[in-house]
């Protein structure tokens, strides 16, 4: 879609239009504001709209629609591929909306779409109660639920959107709706793992489940010379794990930290993530016979699940570089699992992280078409969650992640979740959806036949992709 620069009597027109902050490039906010969690990412909107309230979003939107100019939606800021930032466009700044009203009877939560995974499980757990969500409590509670929502009790309850029962959503001709299974269900059902195609979701209705306080979770470390026993091994344990069993398994640097032996400290290490969303003395009992192999560092027990959510934030500081590659795999081969046991050797970065990630449980038993993501029955996901620091390392940490990928391709089955990677283009969505891409078509051109939200893992509305088909691009 043709797009316009915003002008300065726009975005005048924008100050005076809502009770929100308007941030442009020199003043006060904007080089914070238009930092996210991926350090790569170096884009300089227009205007950076930090909302307060749906009326905001609906006045911002408006405008753009008028003016003809770029927008993009910033949540939480965790995106990979940074398409919350638009050059030279307009902001949509979630990152204000921050209210969270929980039902602890009725168990539900209302949750505006400013508010990150730490806040909502905080909340949460006052009552006992939780929904999956992002493994880095920082991460923005709207992307992940957009995009699937993947977290360490997804095994036990589903994906984050499998228990998505309401959103409230701002179009792209300025209506405010609200999506459920009587009202705009086609939207419900297209925001349940679409992303951000369809509008600018202010505020999400979660089903809430019974969690914690107390879980069993933490990490086992084991030398590398163990990986491809100890994978195979935890290969063969999932086949028959109780859905409560989440986590898993990891190739890792060990970390220079007082918990970690000196000798093992900057070298390779394989890690298993245990996380038990039950009884933590039956978590304790399932692990036992991993326990008993002599890790050498044993940081599991049981603890509070805002901890189990906090893992992984000491490893994921937000600056750092990030390029991510993933996939989906049917089966946990012996032959993938050599060869990311011989990247782990080559891993340019100690930051960086391959994860073999369990899927099954109640992921597969919900219906192929009762959300818009395109597989279920997938046995495992791989992540190569590649972070370094130095600019200067780009080229070679991107190569690497890349080399990796390449070699497992014989052995992934495809259709990877739209949040999972760093890759983009129709291909690569229309590989995420598969069988439900034409319906999702047929729901964008119903709620945004413009292409307004394109920006991230877009599809394409019919009029767009068929210009697009005639003239050749």
């Amino acid at each position: 879609m043709a797009t316009q620069v915003l002008d300065s009597a726009a975005i005048e027109q924008l100050r005076g239009s809502v009770k929100g902050e308007v941030l442009t490039a020199g003043g006060a906010g904007y080089e914070e504001a238009r930092t996210v969690f991926n350090g790569m990412i170096d884009t300089r909107p227009a205007t950076i709209v930090r909302c307060k309230d749906p009326h905001d979003v609906i006045a911002v939107v408006e405008l753009a629609r008028v003016r003809a100019c770029e927008v993009s939606i910033r949540s939480g800021g965790h995106g990979v591929t940074g398409s919350q930032l638009t050059d030279e466009g307009i902001v949509v700044d979630l990152t204000a909306m921050k209210r969270i009203t929980v039902d602890p009877e009725a168990r539900t939560a209302r949750v505006q779409a400013g508010v990150t995974w730490g806040e909502l499980d905080a909340a949460t757990q006052e009552h006992g109660l939780a929904v999956t969500g992002g493994r880095v409590p920082s991460t923005g509670i709207a992307g992940l639920t957009l995009g699937a929502g993947s977290g360490w009790i997804e095994r036990k309850f589903g994906f984050t959107c499998d228990s998505l029962i309401e959103a409230d959503v701002v179009t792209a001709d300025g209506r405010f709706v609200r999506a459920n299974e009587t009202e705009n269900s086609d939207l419900l059902w297209a925001l349940k793992g679409g992303g951000g195609n369809f509008g600018v979701v202010t505020q999400f209705t979660y089903r809430l489940h019974p969690v914690g306080p107390m879980v069993y979770g933490g990490m086992l470390v084991f030398p590398p010379f163990a990986a491809r026993e100890l994978a195979q091994t935890y290969r063969e344990f999932m086949r028959s794990a109780p859905d409560e069993v989440g986590g898993g398994f990891a190739f890792v640097t060990a970390p220079p930290e007082e918990f970690v032996p000196e000798q093992a400290r900057g070298k390779p290490a394989v890690g298993i993530i245990a996380t038990y969303s039950g009884d933590p003395e039956e978590g304790e009992r399932v692990f036992g016979p991993f326990k008993d192999m002599g890790p050498a560092v044993d940081l599991t027990g049981p603890m509070p699940y805002v901890a189990v959510q906090a893992l992984l934030e000491h490893g994921n500081p937000p600056g750092n570089r990030h390029y991510w590659k993933a996939d989906l795999l049917d089966e946990l081969t012996d032959e993938a699992i050599d060869k990311l046991a011989d990247a782990h050797m080559r891993m340019p970065s100690p930051l960086t992280v391959m994860l073999l990630q369990p899927l099954g449980g109640a992921v597969s038993r919900v219906p192929a078409d009762a959300t818009a993501l395109g597989r279920r029955e997938a046995g495992w996901a791989y992540h190569v969650i590649s972070q370094w620091v130095d600019p200067a390392d780009d080229e070679r940490n991107i190569e690497w992640t890349r080399s990796v990928s390449q070699s497992l391709e014989p052995y992934a089955s495809g259709g990877v979740y739209i949040t999972y990677t760093s890759d983009t283009g129709e291909a690569r969505v229309r590989d995420a959806f598969r069988d439900h891409y034409d319906r999702l078509v047929a729901i964008k051109d119903r709620y945004d036949p413009g292409n307004m939200f394109h920006l991230g893992q877009n599809i394409r509305p019919s009029i767009e992709a068929a210009a697009r088909a005639q003239s050749g691009s």
